[in-house]
């Protein structure tokens, strides 16, 4: 069982997409998070600390009184300074023991796995609350030789499991069903929440999508 209760499924999460946006950042997260999106997850690795640091503070400040929560990617310092909710770590990053074990309670913890034995071995170490598995599907913010897992793979990692795993890479309306069909808790998105539709009516749509 997740120890920091993340919510129920499908949990939804809005990955910043390191990129140029014809809209501001905060406006776009403040919107995700009054649309109901679950997780926020900043990933602005061209940002040095200080900036980011002012990112992850007006970011939290931008979904207060929502149930909207930011983790930030990989930086566990940055976090925990500009009170975020959490951290998602990367594949080759410490292990989700060290930072629970120093971390607030009710402090989330993510980690990105990329196959089957990576995602048992990765909760066999215990601290993680979710995982985020990928590139399930061909996507635009990812390089095109990177390799595509594909929802059967997606299904292995969920039967090995037994915390949240949301699918990323290449999520779509049309591809959600095969991603709850896989057994996913839920998705992470870059390009779905940046293309200017309104962010409530894609998750909306995938909300419904996801359970039925």
């Amino acid at each position: 069982m997740c120890r920091t209760r993340i919510v129920p499924s499908p949990i939804i999460c809005f990955v910043t997409g390191d990129r140029g946006l014809e809209r501001p950042l905060l406006e776009l997260i403040a919107e995700a998070a009054r649309a109901g999106v679950d997780l926020i997850q900043i990933r602005e690795r061209r940002l040095d600390d200080r900036a980011l640091a002012i990112l992850t503070r007006r970011a939290v400040d931008a979904t207060r009184g929502t149930s909207c929560r930011i983790v930030v990617n990989d930086r566990v310092d940055i976090a925990l300074a500009a009170h975020a909710s959490g951290v998602h770590l990367r594949g080759d990053s410490v292990a989700a023991s060290r930072i629970r074990a120093m971390a607030p309670d009710g402090f989330l913890i993510g980690r990105s796995v990329h196959d089957p034995a990576e995602a048992a071995a990765v909760e066999a170490g215990g601290g993680c609350d979710y995982l985020l598995f990928g590139t399930v599907f061909p996507s635009t913010s990812k390089p095109s030789t990177d390799p595509i897992s594909g929802p059967g793979a997606l299904r292995e990692v969920c039967a090995r499991v037994a915390i949240p795993v949301l699918a990323i890479g290449g999520i779509s309306i049309e591809n959600v069903r095969q991603v709850a069909a896989s057994g996913a808790s839920g998705i992470a998105a870059i390009s779905l929440f940046e293309r200017g539709d309104p962010i409530a009516a894609t998750v909306s749509m995938l909300r419904r999508r996801f359970d039925t």
